[in-house]
């Protein structure tokens, strides 16, 4: 994802070659990926694509590590057909790519969603995890769906605004203490504005000397002096899961 004053780029980072536990299906008008809980124990996490889009392997790899938590999951396409943002694309276009794929406007698509879950999956209790543009999502439909028993974004630009801070159920955000994408100075103000105006659980944490897509982008072995941060970013966000699904 790029700030939407000044883009730049986003790399892929290490992109896993990495097969999936779960299967492609249908959801009314978009594909999605899913993968059951080994338990049926009626809870389901939705997790949201980044930029790369839904069929890239390291958010299925995050989406089956959910999965065996306990959870069913859920990968859409939220981009409905539309291409992903390629490593290769030239990021003088980004600006108007991103338009015709906004974050904030994926009701459609999650209502499709949400009902595939309960009638298909039998999910009662139901959670949302986004990465890059699906922390920006995720941030939006916390604030949309009052069903949904938690939020994890995971390094989603914050837009200063006065209507994002009034998020319905708990959630966790996740940022990187080195990230050219979004500056400590947009974690700070969240930090206060959700400090003055949020009624619900949340938590901010700030990785230190991580960098945007650590959690999902770097394989754990990359650099040894990294693995601690990954480690403990994957175990926070199932545990916020645990805590409030």
């Amino acid at each position: 994802m790029a700030n939407e004053a000044h883009p730049c780029p986003c790399d892929i980072g290490h992109r896993l070659e990495y097969g999936g536990m779960g299967q492609e299906v249908q959801v009314e008008h978009i594909k999605a990926y899913v993968t059951r809980s080994p338990v049926d124990a009626g809870k389901a996490v939705i997790v949201i694509q980044d930029i790369f889009g839904w069929q890239l392997p390291n958010t299925r790899y995050m989406a089956d590590l959910i999965a065996r938590n306990g959870y069913t999951t859920i990968v859409p396409d939220f981009f409905v057909g539309q291409e992903p943002w390629s490593p290769t694309g030239d990021w003088a276009t980004f600006p108007e790519w991103l338009k015709t794929r906004n974050a904030r406007k994926i009701d459609r698509e999650f209502d499709a969603v949400l009902r595939y879950l309960k009638h298909q999956c039998q999910a009662r209790k139901v959670g949302v995890v986004g990465f890059c543009w699906g922390g920006i999502a995720v941030h939006h439909v916390m604030m949309t769906y009052p069903e949904l028993r938690a939020g994890v974004s995971v390094y989603g630009i914050v837009k200063d605004s006065e209507d994002i801070y009034s998020l319905k159920n708990p959630t966790l955000f996740i940022f990187a203490e080195n990230d050219a994408v979004i500056p400590l100075e947009q974690v700070s103000l969240l930090t206060q504005k959700l400090k003055e105006h949020c009624k619900v659980e949340y938590q901010i944490k700030t990785f230190s000397g991580q960098t945007h897509g650590f959690v999902h982008r770097k394989k754990e072995d990359c650099l040894p002096a990294d693995k601690p941060y990954i480690d403990e970013a994957r175990r926070n966000l199932i545990e916020w899961l645990n805590k409030y699904i």
